[in-house]
């Protein structure tokens, strides 16, 4: 089926999960639709572990609208949990697997999530999380079970699966996911993704990635973020198979895309930069794979990689609140550009008022869909954020953009205080609020510099109080328990004061033009290694 077919096969109240499910099941039966770790299930099997895991959870009293939070690798019990409670008409709340401390507690007080479903590994996760203070009812752990006491909840092991149940009334607005995008001067939003939105991610992507019948999908990008949960969006609608690796090596990387016979795969930006640093491999071409989705990564390594490995690169735009907004096809697609606004969305480049700028001066970027339900429809239990996201009826990306005369948009820069290391969006807010935990530190402020792989790194300010003595390792050693890996600071430096403004709010920009100096410390330097 051609990709934009879909629009037509798919009737907007079709728009749903469980209908796009039901009916591909009918028509591809016994093909494969998704393969994580050893197991491969049909799309017949897909819909049937849908139906009676849903029976699962309406067992174990999970309703229609109540949110089962999921901490959970790349394994085929992600896209049961995914399933399942799209067909109850629950919504699942994905959290990422290094979530833990104030983060953690925030997503599963702000979401009032009523069931959690953890992977074994991740257990350890809820140490510093009061269970008592949220709404949670039930801990199930993938994998077997072991004793969590806290707050009165014991983890049992995830129930086998349960007799069928039919398939909720689903609406194509109601809420697939909520998914927890971290925040820029404040806690991480939980960004509420209706079905709909899916079926237009997965339509959009196939027809810039020209997906075709026979395609396999690779990717080792995480379940719980939007691109690769958009991933099996793009293989229902087309009929087609999708693999979800572990986790991205770039050792192992060719040699999975030849074990899978992929002829598609994701990347994001400093794997590619990764990859080249690796050493040649005959792997590199013997693969059938032919072209990667890559936003972010620079064009300076688009022919290299390319001439390399055979595979091309697509870049382009989109975010957890929008879809797949600006693109082109490979064909299309100019170096250095993200692309045009692609059909069924609008694009604004606007100042600080939102009053449209000249094409090829920079501003801020703002998006609108013409189809509903298209976007994310606002942030969970966060009524003001939504509407100063979405004011004047535009959602702001905060990413500041050019839009060229021919109507490419070209990215600058953010203008939000957000910090994106390895493909995880981190906030600088969150990781200030730990730092500021430790009784030596009077002040911090945490901010991007770039790497030697031309993607940002944690670096952090620290004013110590007065009398107080501390070392950057053991402040490293006090982050590591109460943050995600990813989150940590790589570079720490120890200052006698923050640049500030006259009413006391730091700038940052001053902190971000200085970067690097003799005084920094580089946690790499001293050879520590992070625990994940």
């Amino acid at each position: 089926m051609e990709p934009l077919n879909a629009s037509r096969v798919f009737a907007p109240s079709d728009r749903t999960l469980p209908i796009m499910l039901a009916r591909r099941a009918e028509e591809f039966g016994e093909r494969p639709l998704v393969t994580a770790g050893e197991e491969t299930w049909t799309y017949a099997q897909a819909r049937d572990a849908a139906a009676r895991f849903a029976g699962d959870l309406a067992s174990a009293g999970v309703a229609a609208g109540d949110r089962v939070a999921l901490i959970c690798s790349n394994r085929i019990e992600f896209v049961q949990v995914l399933l399942g409670c799209a067909w109850l008409g629950a919504v699942l709340v994905p959290v990422n697997v290094a979530s833990r401390g104030a983060q953690l507690q925030h997503i599963l007080s702000n979401s009032g999530a009523r069931l959690l479903i953890v992977e074994r590994d991740f257990i350890g996760n809820l140490a510093h999380v009061d269970l008592s203070i949220v709404a949670l009812e039930k801990i199930w752990a993938i994998g077997g079970s072991t004793d969590v006491r806290s707050g009165g909840l014991t983890t049992q092991p995830l129930p086998p699966l349960g007799k069928a149940r039919q398939a909720a009334s689903v609406r194509s607005g109601d809420l697939l996911a909520i998914l927890y995008t971290s925040g820029t001067t404040g806690p991480s939003k939980g960004v509420c993704c209706p079905h709909a939105q899916y079926f237009w991610w997965g339509l959009n992507t196939s027809h810039l990635l020209g997906l075709r019948p026979g395609d396999v999908l690779h990717t080792t990008l995480p379940l719980f973020h939007t691109n690769a949960l958009n991933t099996f969006f793009q293989a229902l609608l087309l009929g087609i198979h999708v693999v979800y690796g572990k986790r991205f090596s770039a050792s192992n990387f060719f040699r999975a895309l030849c074990e899978h016979r992929a002829t598609v795969t994701y990347l994001l930006g400093a794997m590619v930069p990764i990859l080249l640093a690796q050493k040649l491999s005959a792997e590199e071409r013997a693969h059938t794979t032919r072209i990667a989705l890559a936003p972010g990564v620079p064009a300076k390594f688009h022919e290299e990689f390319t001439a390399r490995t055979g595979i091309r690169l697509l870049d382009g735009y989109g975010s957890t609140e929008t879809n797949f907004t600006i693109g082109t096809t490979i064909e299309r697609q100019r170096a250095g550009t993200m692309g045009p606004v692609f059909e069924g969305f609008q694009a604004r480049v606007v100042d600080e008022e939102d009053n449209d700028v000249a094409d090829g001066h920079p501003g801020e970027l703002i998006l609108r869909a013409d189809a509903p339900f298209a976007f994310a429809s606002g942030y969970f239990g966060m009524p003001e954020k939504t509407v100063e996201a979405w004011r004047n009826l535009w959602f702001h990306s905060g990413d500041r953009v050019v839009r060229e005369p021919d109507g490419h948009f070209r990215f600058i820069d953010r203008l939000k205080d957000a910090i994106r290391r390895r493909g995880e969006n981190i906030s600088a807010f969150e990781v200030e609020q730990v730092l500021l935990a430790h009784t030596a530190v009077a002040n911090a402020a945490v901010f991007a510099v770039t790497s030697e792989l031309a993607e940002d790194e944690v670096m952090a300010a620290i004013v110590l109080s007065g009398g107080q003595q501390v070392s950057e390792l053991d402040l490293v050693k006090f982050c590591e328990p109460r943050l995600p890996y990813f989150a940590v600071p790589r570079y720490i430096e120890f200052v006698g004061d923050l640049p500030t403004t006259e009413n006391g709010k730091v700038q940052k920009y001053k902190l971000r033009a200085q970067g690097l100096s003799p005084r920094t410390w580089d946690r790499d330097a001293v050879g520590y290694k992070l625990a994940r």
